[in-house]
């Protein structure tokens, strides 16, 4: 898709570039012709003034097509003219009033969204404006002399030549990303990424719920936690964000995925409803094995010189992984004795693995669709050992 053929939104739901044309006469109390964003936003307020009031939008192609809708799918409260002229047509005052309202309508926007359900995964952050040519640097310095006094329209601005700009994509970049700005610490340090999650996550189930009559098992789970302080922090922005959008019933949990987190599991444990076991980076973190770089240089070698007799990251290092597992269901349920405890991701396909985790008890298994038959048969298969059936046959 080229800027300007169709919008963002449009492309990415897949919807078609025109709809059929109208097969008969049609009548209506009010019509808007042109559905572009502008015709849409229209209607919509029509429709709350006027309830009950028919209304038709005609568009020569579909909804949404109009000039905003194909400019790339931004929402932003920049007003598309310089603001010496905003100055010259109202003042400063007026060029004020006019960035204000620009604002206002973001906000706006946002909270239709929200009202209606409609998840547009609408993300607050800034704006990267860079200049490729002399000519646009020029007009970017002009139009940065030229802007408000600082804070009256809401926006830091800080100028990054090349040399910066460079350091700050190289300050992003991870020597060892599966050890870095990852899991529960992008929510911490950008709390409205995870705030964006939770409301599509409420808003999905609600949609379920209404649609279905049939009240969805919500679970929210945050990975990568190591601090107790980390799971009640986020556990806080949970419950604001839910009750903000008048939630069903969850639970708010965990992936146990490090060592510490197994340790001080009873720490953890104060803020959780549940723990699930993240086995394949729990099993990284203890062994100290990056699981690309060790499947592709020296685990096949272990494995042949009886270093190891299973690859464990397909059955559970049960001497290792497995104690801090046990551990953590020991100090979990000693913290809260009705804690919720599964294990998710590639072990849990693994009949060994399965017969391990029933034994220590853990309540559910969670994995890939194609892995599901053997985990159920393998949980089955660890019950029926654990009262003692050694055989059993089953008719059809």
């Amino acid at each position: 898709m080229r800027n300007g053929e169709i919008s963002y939104w449009a492309a990415s739901q897949g919807l078609r570039s025109s709809r059929a044309r109208l097969s008969a006469a049609t009548t209506s109390d009010i019509c808007v012709v042109g559905a572009g964003f502008t015709g849409l936003w229209t209607a919509y307020y029509l429709a709350r003034a006027l309830p009950g009031s028919k209304i038709v939008v005609l568009d020569a192609e579909f909804p949404g097509y109009g000039a905003s809708g194909r400019n790339g799918g931004w929402l932003s409260p920049h007003f598309p003219t310089s603001r010496p002229k905003l100055v010259a047509r109202g003042g400063e005052d007026g060029a004020q009033q006019t960035e204000a309202a620009m604002r206002d309508t973001v906000e706006e926007v946002i909270e239709v969204c929200r009202a209606n359900l409609i998840e547009a995964d609408i993300a607050k952050s800034g704006r990267l404006a860079i200049a490729r040519t002399a000519s646009q640097e020029m007009r970017m310095r002009k139009a940065s002399k030229a802007a408000p006094p600082s804070g009256s329209d809401g926006d830091a601005v800080e100028e990054l030549d090349a040399g910066a700009l460079r350091e700050r994509i190289r300050v992003l970049q991870e020597a060892n990303p599966m050890l870095g700005m990852r899991g529960c610490r992008v929510g911490l340090i950008f709390p409205e990424i995870y705030e964006m999650q939770v409301r599509a996550i409420v808003r999905a189930a609600r949609a379920v719920s209404e649609r279905t009559g049939e009240t969805p098992i919500v679970e929210i789970m945050h990975p990568l936690v190591g601090f107790g302080e980390e799971l009640r922090r986020l556990r806080e922005l949970t419950v604001r964000v839910a009750s903000e959008e008048d939630a069903l019933d969850y639970l708010v949990g965990t992936m146990i995925e490090l060592p510490r987190a197994c340790i001080r599991a009873d720490e953890v444990a104060e803020h959780a409803d549940f723990f699930s076991f993240g086995t394949n980076d729990l099993t990284q973190t203890a062994l100290g094995f990056s699981r690309d770089d060790a499947e592709s240089k020296f685990l096949a070698r272990y494995l042949e010189d009886d270093v190891l007799e299973r690859n464990p990251f397909e059955t559970l290092d049960e001497g290792g992984v497995g104690d801090l597992m046990r551990i953590a269901v020991s100090r979990g349920r000693g913290m809260k004795a009705d804690l919720k405890l599964g294990i998710c991701g590639e072990h849990g396909g693994d009949p060994r693995s399965v017969a391990f985790c029933h034994a220590i008890g853990l309540d559910y298994v969670s994995c890939s669709p194609y892995r599901v038959p053997l985990a159920r048969l393998a949980a089955a298969q660890a019950a029926l050992a654990e009262s003692g059936v050694t055989a059993a046959v089953a008719g059809g």
